[in-house]
């Protein structure tokens, strides 16, 4: 039989109402502010203003970046807010080059490149052919710097080493070791070295003046096995004339890295401090040989903030290590002590009350309560 008329129209109302509220729910809620791009009339486009230049393009978004706005990204909602302005830079003030100087610099390259019919062409086809040594002199002179700068806050050497304080290596500083009689294994910023690769002194190099003074230093982040907040010297030359190293004062001399078995990689970094005069570092002279552990423990914290008013943190050079069998000698042979081995040792497996009657339980149940080792064979 079939429904009155009238019920299946009530049934259609009810079934409208029913279903309102959940479209209410699923309204669009209004924006906190003004979204990006929301004053650009879209109807017009060619009537927009044009950058003609991608340098105007870039400063044009770097100052929308820089500009305060009522959303926030991903990293300002769950990272901790730090203004940049707060840290201390305890570096090198930067070099002052004026805008104009930079145009006349940028137009004599232009020029030259124009002028060369050869390469103009080889750029057309795509077979120009750039010295790599030439990309990296490039690199290290304009944006060098300031990548090197975040690859040490991203590994934390500020905050361990200065206590949050910050600085820029403008001074290229090129560290390598021999490896056999042909191969070098060079330190750039983060890459991994082995001890055995790092048993001789390094070859370090940079651009100094004749007449400037400079303090290198290599020390161990990681490496305390007492004092967690500690470091180990592993070489520290002073007073060195220009860049002529062997010339310098060796204040405490080369150890090879002996990362502890077991701890991980170690962060070793190598700094390059400026001298503005000659310092009297005797209270930081340790003995030839040094190959007790106390003697070697170090604040390189304290030991800047001794010399801060004729010393200036200029270059950084840093490595990761980690164990392997050359540290065995390094402990037995030089250090003459234990080698001090660290092993994760796992909780024993925690299993609930056994039941007297495990109910829908697998099959290996009772092997959890077993009292002795006794193999199961696989069957399980």
């Amino acid at each position: 039989m079939a429904a009155p008329w009238w019920r299946s129209l009530l049934g259609g109302r009810l079934g409208w109402r029913g279903f309102s509220p959940s479209a209410a729910l699923s309204r669009r809620t209004p924006p906190l502010g003004p979204m990006p791009n929301e004053d650009i009339d879209v109807s017009n486009l060619d009537g927009l203003e044009k950058y003609r230049s991608f340098y105007r393009y870039r400063r044009r978004a770097e100052q929308e970046a820089r500009a305060p706005h009522w959303w926030r990204t991903y990293r300002e909602h769950f990272g901790e807010e730090s203004d940049p302005k707060d840290k201390i830079d305890i570096g090198l003030p930067p070099q002052k080059v004026s805008r104009t100087q930079q145009l006349l610099e940028r137009k004599r390259v232009l020029g030259e490149l124009w002028a060369n019919v050869e390469e103009e062409q080889a750029a057309r086809l795509r077979t120009v052919c750039i010295p790599l040594e030439a990309v990296r002199a490039e690199w290290e002179r304009t944006c060098g710097p300031y990548h090197k700068q975040r690859l040490a806050e991203y590994y934390g050497l500020y905050r361990d080493l200065f206590q949050g304080a910050t600085f820029m290596p403008r001074v290229p500083l090129h560290v390598s070791y021999s490896v056999g009689e042909d191969d070098l294994m060079p330190v750039y910023h983060g890459n991994e070295v082995a001890p055995t690769e790092a048993a001789q002194v390094p070859e370090v190099t940079y651009e100094a003046d004749e007449s400037s003074l400079w303090t290198l230093l290599l020390t161990n982040l990681d490496g305390h096995l007492l004092e967690p907040d500690a470091e180990y010297v592993h070489w520290l030359v002073t007073n060195i004339p220009g860049n002529r190293l062997a010339e310098g004062q060796e204040t405490c001399p080369y150890l090879p890295p002996f990362p502890a078995r077991g701890s991980g990689f170690h962060r070793f970094a190598f700094l390059l401090f400026k001298q503005d005069k000659l310092i009297d570092f005797s209270g930081d002279t340790r003995p030839s040989p040094c190959y007790q552990l106390g003697q070697r423990t170090f604040h390189t914290f304290d030991f800047y903030k001794k010399h801060q008013e004729a010393m200036t943190p200029a270059g950084l050079a840093f490595f990761q290590c980690r164990w392997d069998d050359s540290v065995t000698h390094t402990f037995h042979q030089l250090l003459d002590m234990r080698e001090p081995v660290f092993e994760f040792v796992r909780p024993p497996p925690y299993h609930p009350k056994q039941k007297c009657f495990p109910h829908r339980q697998p099959l290996r149940y009772l092997d959890r309560y077993r009292n002795n080792h006794e193999p199961t064979y696989g069957i399980y």
